[in-house]
């Protein structure tokens, strides 16, 4: 898409804003504002104000880019809420502003309360200004501010592993404030054309979601079925397993396995260990059925690590605990590594006898035949929940092929999902490319580096001017 800039710019005095429309107002936030507020600290609202409905607590998580995020909602009671913390309130075209951020929400980030939202509040470290309708649209507000949160809202914050803004440095934060109509028109504008890449980048997750299926579709028949279809089946006894080739035996995992050792978790630094350190791998190195060195915490120099622990090629490791049940039982073979790093308490390191090779047991364990046996253990409850044992571990089923058979299993799955995380990959590149031209487009739009106003003209909606007007 090709659109015209402005005739004439001027200074913003504003790093990120750069160059904006000559006839653009340079503001603060808190100028725009007829209210302000941020959310009750200490105990003003704590865990034992939350209720199973009532009024909606605004956290964090609610407030996304653009956008306002209903997944996962708290509640405090309706009572409490009429009588102590009204005015925290939040109604329907407020401001929402992130106080607090990280890597993967960015400070300053901001949205506009929904329509549906019902009685609400902001908790600590949001914010909601209440935007003057004569001054400004709050959903431009909220697109600008987003847009330079990467920027503004980082040079203006403190903390080191969390970014945080108080509200009266977050009311000092610069807009750019165009006319009200082409505020509208801007937004009309974004809304038709970030619709279009959020409807490509559906299509990409879609993909990857079809692709997932499909890798573990594969290498779930391979380890229960074979790969000859003529096979003759028999039933193997077993209910998640169903038909298995008549050749094949199925036993217990205790007949497979020859060895368990768990490691050590001491309280390790919150890096990951550099050349020459020590380091104790994180449950999460073993996601996916893949192994990730890099997910270790450094050992600090004063403990002495123990070397029966470290890792080495060729060893087999299972994820014993995770905070995410479906993580749990991650099994993964060790192709390379570094020197030094040690096996965690949460990690199983698995001995297998000769009747089974490490390949093909990594994959078996990774099927679907043995992710319902692991899930059925996680939810029988007596203090196994996302902690999987050693007594419950051998007494699943597997398929046992013959060994030739394994090693040619092995290489077809290997092979097969090879294709298929290559067209994940894929998939991911696209659909971060399209994340880039989305907040790229935003960004040119709401700083005036592109014209949008004849473009919005002829966009069917409206809906942002009927939005203002209900507001005037």
């Amino acid at each position: 898409m090709s659109l015209p800039k402005y005739p004439h710019y001027k200074p913003s005095g504003v790093q990120w804003l750069g160059d904006v429309p000559a006839h653009w107002e340079i503001t603060s936030l808190g100028r725009l504002a007829k209210e302000r507020c941020d959310g009750p600290f200490g105990s003003g609202l704590t865990s034992d104000h939350y209720s199973e409905e009532g009024a909606t607590v605004v956290r964090l998580q609610n407030i996304k880019a653009g956008s306002f995020h209903h997944g996962d909602p708290a509640y405090v009671a309706l009572d409490y809420f009429l009588q102590e913390l009204q005015r925290h309130s939040v109604v329907p075209g407020d401001l929402l502003v992130a106080g607090l951020g990280d890597d993967n929400n960015l400070l300053g980030r901001a949205c506009v309360a929904p329509e549906n939202l019902g009685p609400a509040l902001v908790k600590a470290d949001c914010f909601r200004f209440r935007i003057d309708s004569d001054l400004a649209y709050p959903r431009f507000v909220a697109f600008q501010l987003s847009a330079g949160a990467a920027f503004d809202a980082g040079m203006m914050s403190s903390g080191t592993t969390r970014s945080r803004i108080p509200l009266g440095v977050m009311s000092t934060r610069k807009v750019a404030n165009p006319s009200m109509d082409e505020q509208i028109s801007i937004v009309e504008f974004l809304d038709h054309e970030t619709a279009k890449i959020d409807a490509l980048i559906a299509e990409q997750e879609k993909l990857i979601h079809l692709l997932a299926e499909k890798r573990q579709a594969t290498l779930s028949h391979a380890v229960t079925r074979g790969l000859d279809p003529a096979a003759p089946m028999k039933d193997s006894g077993v209910a998640w397993l169903g038909e298995v080739p008549a050749h094949w035996s199925v036993c217990s995992l205790r007949r497979v396995i020859a060895a368990i050792e768990q490691g050590w978790s001491p309280e390790c630094h919150a890096r990951e260990a550099e050349a020459g350190e020590w380091g104790v791998l994180k449950a999460g190195c073993l996601n996916g059925g893949v192994f990730r060195p890099t997910e270790n915490k450094a050992l600090p120099p004063e403990l002495t690590p123990d070397t029966a622990y470290e890792v080495r090629v060729g060893d087999v490791l299972m994820s014993r605990a995770s905070g995410s049940p479906e993580l749990v039982g991650s099994t993964a073979l060790v192709k390379e590594t570094r020197p030094g790093l040690m096996l965690s308490d949460k990690i199983f390191r698995l001995r297998l006898r000769a009747v089974m090779t490490s390949r093909y047991f990594v994959t078996a364990l990774n099927s679907r035949a043995l992710r319902t046996q692991i899930e059925n253990a996680l939810s029988g409850g007596n203090g196994m929940a996302n902690n999987l044992p050693q007594s419950n571990l051998l007494t699943f089923s597997i398929p046992v092929p013959t060994m030739a058979e394994q090693e040619e299993i092995s290489d077809f799955v290997e092979n097969e999902t090879a294709r298929l995380d290559a067209l994940r990959a894929e998939a991911e590149r696209a659909i971060a490319l399209l994340k880039e031209r989305r907040a790229a487009l935003i960004a040119a739009a709401v700083t005036g580096q592109i014209d949008v106003r004849q473009n919005s003209e002829i966009l069917n909606g409206g809906e942002a001017r009927d939005a203002v007007a209900a507001l005037s």
